[in-house]
Order: C-alpha cells, then structure tokens, then sequence
C-alpha cells in the first residue's frame, strides 16, 4: 500500500509495543522505523512491507540528540510527520541507574523535544512509559516541576538524580518512567502551539523481549508474584497495548492530551490496595 498522502509515523524503538501500535494507525502513511540496532529495524520492517506498508529504516540513539534530530529530519524530508510512537528503552535488568537515566529518561526528553519541532498540525505522539512509574512514592511539587520542565541537556545535572541518589536501578527506572509522564505532560502545550497532541501510555507486564529478559533476571520471582496476584491473573499483549495507543493517536482520542494512561491488569491497585501491597515493618512491642 503506497502512501497516498505523503504523511509519515515514526516508531522508535522497533520492538514488539511500537510495531503494535504503528500497525494500527500507519495505514496508508509512510513508517520509519528506528532503533539503536538497525538490524531490529530491518527484521521490523520486512514484516510491515509483507503486510504492505511502505517502510524506511534508520538508526536511532536516543541519547544523542544529533541522532534524534537527524531522525526528525529524515522523516520531515519524507512528508509531514503526522505520528511519532516512542517505545525505546532499557530495563533494570538491562542497565545501570546512569545508563537507564541517560536513555529512559535524558533520550526521551530530547525525542520530545525534537519530534516536536517537526510534529505536523493534526499529528499525535505516544511514549511508552511503565507502571514502575506509579509504584514511586510521591515526588515534591519541585522535583515533579524539574523533571517536567528542566531543558534536556541540563536534566541528569539534577540533584535528585546524581549517583548518592540514585543507588539502583529499579529506583532509576521509577524515576525515569515517573519523569516520562511528567514530561509529556509539559510538552503537550508546546505540542499543541503545533496542534498536535501527546500522551503516555503505562503497560505492565506486556510479553515482550524485555518482559522475559525481566522475568529471567533477579526480579523474575517479583514479576511473576505480580502477574499471579494482580486482578487479571495474567500478563498483557502488545496488541493490547497497540489498541489503546490507535485510540488514543485516532480521532476517538482527539480531546486527549498531555495524560497518562495506566495499562497493568490491576498490578498497580493490588500494589496499593490488594495482595502485592509491601509488607509493614515489623514493631517489637512489650508489657510494662
């Protein structure tokens, strides 16, 4: 199916989330598809061409913000860029705190900040954040302001993110996912001087490569108490995920920006409210 009308989506990260999501709403558009290994984002795309989308592929560090802004060029050299589908990341079992900060948090913002200079009018953007993001205690009114609003390149020069803070990687990882929707929250206005919209979506447990790399490293035990006990009983899909990510890109989503949508079969309500809640800290007490 050739691009009738020269609109583009860009997917970053071509993993099984952002195929999803693009699958759904590229029809008859142009895809880039870009991840750090181009040979992910060659795989990708001899699916979406089988299936008759018109492909181009690139390479992408999200960290790097001449490579993010070569990406948003390319892709405005090819037609208005109408979709962007951020889904790039690592793990805590994938990375250090520093590397996780660096990509999960530092790389998006610069996506953000790039893909919206070129975002069309009438355009729509998703970044994959993650439940993780929700179980962080409550940040201060400043710390949740400076993630949401520090420049970039100023952002992993923030005390609250400097190595005496910031000791493992889980802890990096909430960080950063609870910064990702803080900042699109941010960049939704400027988002929508453009007339485009923005938004987070928050999986859970989703059967992906990362998921199994998760549920095969040291948290595997707590990934797995987490899919039994939360209130689905199960992990999602990505098609799951895709389905909410074309509502929200779609015209059924047109009056939603700057939110962020918790998509976790309960794991979260069972983590405040249910069977995964912490348990209390044990107190000694005694007779007088």
């Amino acid at each position: 199916m050739t691009g009738t009308n020269n609109e583009v989506v860009v997917v970053i990260g071509a993993g099984s989330i952002g195929q999803a999501i693009a699958r759904r709403v590229s029809t008859g558009k142009h895809v880039v598809l870009a991840d750090l290994r181009i040979d992910n984002a060659d795989t990708a795309a001899e699916t979406f061409r089988d299936a008759g989308f018109d492909v181009t592929t690139a390479t992408v560090d999200v960290a790097d913000r001449d490579s993010v802004r070569a990406l948003a060029q390319t892709a405005a050299s090819l037609g208005d860029v109408v979709g962007m589908i951020h889904a790039a990341g690592v793990s805590p079992s994938q990375a250090s705190p520093a590397t996780i900060l660096a990509v999960d948090l530092h790389g998006t913002a610069i996506v953000l900040e790039e893909l919206g200079n070129v975002i069309a009018e009438g355009g729509s953007g998703i970044v994959i954040a993650s439940q993780s993001g929700h179980r962080l205690g409550a940040l201060t009114a400043e710390q949740d302001a400076a993630l949401a609003t520090t420049p970039a390149d100023e952002l992993l020069a923030l005390p609250m993110l400097q190595p005496d803070q910031v000791t493992d990687s889980l802890h990096a990882y909430q960080l950063a996912k609870r910064g990702n929707s803080l900042r699109v929250k941010a960049e939704a206005v400027r988002w929508g001087r453009r007339g485009a919209r923005v938004n987070t979506i928050s999986p859970g447990i989703v059967m992906t490569p990362l998921a199994r790399d998760e549920l095969s490293g040291p948290r595997g035990e707590g990934y797995r108490r987490m899919i039994d006990l939360c209130p689905a009983g199960r992990a999602g899909t990505p098609d799951e995920i895709g389905t909410l990510g074309a509502f929200l890109m779609g015209p059924d989503g047109a009056f939603i920006t700057g939110s962020d949508f918790l998509i976790d079969g309960g794991v979260t309500a069972a983590y405040f409210y249910g069977d995964l809640q912490p348990s209390p800290p044990t107190t000694q007490t005694g007779t007088t």
